[in-house]
């Protein structure tokens, strides 16, 4: 089992940048893939980013693609989410979420384990 909890979130104008970490517990993180996913309100839960356990695959949404960078350290348990040249649009609470193996899943179902979420809010 592992805990997670996120950290980083703020307020940023439109076009700056802001970096999301995610401390995991436990000496399994290594064990697990990664992932971040944002909410909307009125919106579902959508996939951001997600790291492979080695940390050498990497994935992202469409949205996200060419602005935000997500990366970990093993040793530090840790997993980050750098967003850069940020839009309104990116507003949302930011979840890390964390799935056993070394599949990498693009919907929130398969990912066990959550943080509680760090508000970004990107203002116009």
């Amino acid at each position: 089992q592992v805990q997670l909890v996120e950290s980083g979130g703020g307020l940023v104008q439109a076009g700056g940048s802001l970096r999301l970490s995610c401390a995991a517990s436990g000496r399994t993180f290594s064990t697990y893939a990664m992932g971040w996913f944002r909410q909307a309100p009125g919106k579902e839960r959508e996939f951001v980013a997600a790291i492979s356990r080695s940390g050498q695959g990497t994935y992202y949404a469409d949205s996200v693609k060419g602005r935000f960078t997500i990366s970990r350290d093993n040793a530090k348990n840790t997993v980050y989410l750098q967003m850069n040249s940020l839009k309104p649009e990116d507003t949302a609470v930011y979840y890390c979420a964390a799935t056993p193996g070394g599949n990498i899943y693009y919907t929130p179902t398969w990912y066990a384990y959550w943080g509680q979420g760090t508000q970004v809010t990107v203002s116009s």
